[in-house]
């Protein structure tokens, strides 16, 4: 793709960002719409778990005042066949719950994974420009992924812990509101501890998720870009820029990990606390005759069910903020403007001529300084236009609006007689093709790389085509010819082949439209002869724009427009520019013809 040379450019995203965990935990839930039956059973599994679990408990309670103090053994044997009975149906009611549950958590990952990757494709190239990849990459991998772990899990225990919870606190009344209420005095010291933890944990698990995706970003910079970087020897900059970035992702991590460590800590010494609580007061009571032993029995089983699921709750609470922080990062890209929509009475070309007319044209990145201003010019079906000019002139704006990655703020372009805001994205990029300076490459067979630009090309077009780029005799020397799987850099081949390999996906697409970046630069020269060749053959009948450098390329162009601080200043041929000793002229004595030269 071609990339903007103005970085500043910015994009309005919708203020509707999720902030705030019930606004997360809202839209997650969105996800679940065509799950809400089996979720409903799950509930019900999870609202039968709690509810055996806590019947356990007090079975065992009633049997020692009933047999165990009375020492009478008569249905003893009956009531220990109900406990097994009783946890034998917990144990299933938990396998359903889980087994259900890892169905509707990897459901739900997957259509927010699916709804993820499609808005990639929807989104503007401007939020490509001013983003890292790396970033990007982090958010669909690993916040998802945190997201997932965390639901498959985290929700039931949330739910049952609730549950158990307020089950507990309830038997707990009915059976001895004395001592329930001591059991309960932990409550406050237990919100204390955990409003101080849970307000540090959530700001330092954000920082860590942020600071991954930064070292994500980073990394996959740098392992792209290890050739420029032996190239200007920065090996020792980036070393201590990864240990920078690493260091604050230790940090981070460091304190969030920490701080939610005292939640275990702090709820075992409260449930030391409480059982000592109830052991002093239930032996007084039952000394006193107002309570009998089985109770006291039921309550610390019922106090250790108490604290157990605050203690889950708390655990689980910080693992909940940790996928809620990366669920944010993944609503904040969902939450970004699409590319904009083609007008309702948008049209598709089956056909294009190719004749282009920009017509006025304004255009700004960041809506401060115009990258171009007042440009105008006319381009007939079949003829080549080279643009020139210093970095900056304005040469690939006028190509990024020409393919409508960005719509002019003020003007028109007309292609074919119709503005371009009237003809579809996807009609208007199916005539077009592009051959650029760096070739990419997607992991793939040769065939399927070829095959891109139209990929209901057959075999035998695809061959066909690798013929007229000049590429077939090199394809047939690789060991499984067509079929010679390459990576994502093209590694195996050369950057003379990789060209010829962009060049076939050119000749497949058939386009009018033909966007060529300077191809041939740093190429040897048998590799550029034949290069030039095969462009020569793609550019035949073709309306081309050429981004040129080189002043072969230039010479060979039916007209030159000559780009300056983002306006149009000159036009014509080689010789006709030449004569007029204009900006060209300048360019040309002081650039153009030194590369002749050399």
């Amino acid at each position: 793709m071609l990339r903007p040379r103005h970085s500043a450019m910015m994009l309005t995203e919708k203020k509707r960002h999720a902030k705030d965990s019930i606004g997360t935990l809202r839209r997650i839930w969105s996800f679940l719409s065509d799950q809400k039956g089996r979720f409903a059973a799950v509930v019900f599994m999870v609202i039968m778990s709690s509810g055996l679990s806590l019947l356990g408990p007090y079975v065992v309670g009633k049997a020692i005042d009933t047999y165990i103090v009375t020492k009478q053994t008569d249905g003893f044997v009956f009531v220990l066949a109900i406990l097994v009975l009783i946890y034998l149906s917990l144990s299933l009611s938990t396998f359903l719950q889980n087994y259900w549950m890892i169905q509707i958590a990897q459901r739900t990952i997957y259509l927010i994974r699916k709804q993820l990757f499609y808005h990639f494709h929807q989104l503007p190239i401007a939020f490509f420009d001013k983003r890292q990849h790396g970033e990007l990459m982090s958010r669909i991998t690993n916040d998802i992924e945190n997201m997932s772990q965390t639901f498959n899990s985290t929700v039931i225990q949330v739910v049952s812990s609730m549950l158990t919870l307020v089950g507990a606190v309830c038997v707990m009344l009915w059976l001895s509101p004395l001592l329930t209420f001591v059991t309960l005095l932990i409550v406050p010291m237990m919100y204390g501890g955990m409003k101080w933890i849970t307000n540090r944990t959530q700001k330092r698990f954000k920082e860590q998720q942020q600071n991954l995706g930064e070292l994500n970003g980073f990394i996959e910079e740098v392992i792209s870009g290890q050739k420029i970087v032996k190239m200007f020897s920065q090996e020792k900059r980036m070393i201590a820029q990864f240990l920078s970035k690493n260091e604050r992702l230790k940090q981070s991590g460091f304190w969030a990990q920490t701080y939610s460590g005292f939640i275990p800590k702090l709820m075992n010494v409260l449930n030391n606390v409480s059982f000592a609580l109830i052991a002093g007061v239930g032996g007084i009571l039952a000394l006193k005759g107002i309570i009998s032993i089985g109770v006291i029995v039921i309550f610390a089983e019922y106090a250790r069910q108490f604290t157990r699921p605050l203690n889950d709750l708390a655990n689980q609470w910080n693992t909940l903020l940790s996928a809620l922080a990366g669920a944010e990062r993944v609503f904040e890209i969902l939450d970004v403007e699409k590319e904009e929509r083609d007008e309702t009475e948008a049209i598709s070309l089956p056909e294009m001529r190719g004749e282009i007319a920009f017509r006025h044209v304004f255009f700004s990145y960041d809506k401060e300084q115009e990258a171009i201003r007042d440009v105008s010019f006319s381009v007939s079906p079949g003829e080549t236009v080279a643009l020139v000019g210093p970095t900056g002139a304005g040469k690939t704006t006028i190509i990024q609006l020409l393919t409508r990655f960005y719509d002019p703020d003020r003007g028109h372009i007309f292609i074919d007689g119709h503005d371009s805001r009237s003809i579809k994205r996807a009609s208007l990029r199916q005539h077009m093709a592009f051959v650029l300076q760096d070739t990419f490459l997607f992991q793939g067979t040769i065939r399927e790389n070829i095959r891109y630009g139209r990929l209901n090309a057959s075999d035998e077009e695809v061959e066909e085509a690798a013929k007229w780029a000049n590429a077939h005799s090199f394809i047939m020397k690789l060991p499984n010819g067509y079929d010679t799987v390459l990576n994502q850099d093209g590694s195996g081949i050369s950057q003379g082949q990789k060209q010829l390999l962009a060049i076939a996906r050119a000749m497949v697409a058939n386009p009018s439209i033909l966007i060529l970046d300077e191809a041939t630069s740093n190429i040897d020269t048998m590799t550029e002869l034949k290069i030039q060749e095969a462009l020569g053959r793609l550019m035949n009948g073709r309306t081309c724009f050429v981004i040129a450098h080189r002043l072969n390329t230039i010479q060979n162009a039916d007209r030159i427009l000559v780009l300056n601080e983002g306006q149009l200043i000159e036009q014509g041929t080689h010789e006709s520019l030449l004569e007029a000793k204009g900006f060209y002229y300048e360019l040309y004595h002081s650039y153009l013809k030194k590369e002749e030269i050399s």
